[in-house]
């Protein structure tokens, strides 16, 4: 019985596909099946899964003969996976040799429900300067704590380096689609439901860089679905018995606000550090001076709604230095 399930959701990779399941072939550790599922491919990737299956008896073939998408097609995988924990693999990233390896001994060491790793985006030449940043971000994040608190800033673990216990991931459904993206809602249900999530601070997986790439291209990964999406897990999380206070009156902010109303919370005002913006009215509410804002701590629950980079940090300095505590009192959603 394998010990891990690797889900690899496959749509037109013929490209890249030898590359990414011959770096799965090639783990340190070899305890592991893999489940490929090939969602409707037209090019040539077909033929050469069928070829993978025949050279490595841990490779299983699961062939969908229209396209359903990388929901249906993971879902699919994991509903026949056998194994104790459950890792993605995508068909253009590479993994790095001891991923697996390293990943498991990390996992149970520390008696987590879900671990990334560190990446690299490739190749040099495709990767622009906001795909930069993200790694960088990404790859700095340490501990649980840290996750936790950057979980509605972005999605803290990439998707392609996830591996997770396979009786939590079946505990909370599998995958589901929303109309926003699949992994990050699968890591804000997670760490709902009291689930601790980590990564290994090594870098061990290859992240491929360019246009065609699902991220890039389909509506569920758009920046207002991400909102949408953090909305969501904010008004039964935090939301849930405080209305929203949210630190920034710019477009972010104002985004932030009309997408957390939609869910039902209830938005009491914006704070804004710029005092051409106090007074104004947002949506119907009033921009509070800053320290009108800072004195409904405990009234209402902060969202920190800026995007320059390093406006974050200061922001969320300024919202402590008040005595609200992270994770407590706000979060940082932008």
């Amino acid at each position: 019985m394998p010990r891990i399930s690797v889900l690899v959701p496959v749509h037109n990779a013929q490209s890249t596909l030898d590359q990414a399941l011959g770096s799965i072939a090639a783990q340190t550790y070899s305890e592991w099946e893999m489940l490929v599922v090939d969602d409707g491919s037209t090019d040539d990737s077909l033929r050469l899964l069928r070829a993978w299956e025949r050279r490595d008896r841990r490779i299983r073939l699961i062939s969908l003969s229209a396209r359903q998408g990388i929901v249906e097609a993971l879902n699919h995988a994991l509903s026949e996976a056998r194994g104790e924990f459950v890792a993605r693999m995508d068909a253009d990233d590479v993994s790095l040799p001891r991923r697996f390896e390293r990943q498991l001994e990390f996992m149970t060491s520390r008696a987590l429900d879900a671990v990334g790793c560190r990446v690299r985006y490739f190749p040099d030449d495709l990767v622009q300067e906001g795909a930069r940043r993200y790694e960088g971000w990404l790859n700095q994040l340490c501990g649980p704590a840290q996750h936790s608190l950057a979980l509605f800033v972005e999605c803290p673990l990439a998707h392609p380096t996830l591996m997770i216990r396979m009786e939590a991931l079946r505990r909370l459904g599998g995958y589901v689609d929303r109309g926003w993206p699949e992994d990050y809602d699968l890591l804000l249900r997670l760490w709902a439901a009291g689930g601790r999530l980590d990564k290994v601070p090594e870098e061990l997986l290859l992240w491929r860089e360019g246009a065609q790439r699902s991220s890039r291209t389909l509506e569920m990964y758009a920046p207002d679905a991400f909102r949408r999406c953090k909305a969501h897990y904010l008004r039964s999380t935090y939301l849930k018995d405080k209305p929203a206070l949210i630190f920034g009156a710019g477009p972010i902010g104002k985004a932030m606000a009309r997408c957390v109303a939609e869910t039902g919370a209830e938005v009491c005002g914006f704070v804004d550090l710029d005092p051409r913006r106090i007074g104004q009215t947002i949506h119907g509410k009033r921009v509070f001076p800053r320290q009108v804002g800072l004195a409904l701590r405990g009234r209402a629950f902060g969202l920190a709604a800026v995007g320059r980079p390093g406006a974050r940090e200061e922001l969320a300095g300024v919202i402590r230095d008040a005595g609200w505590v992270e994770g407590e009192d706000f979060v940082s959603v932008a």
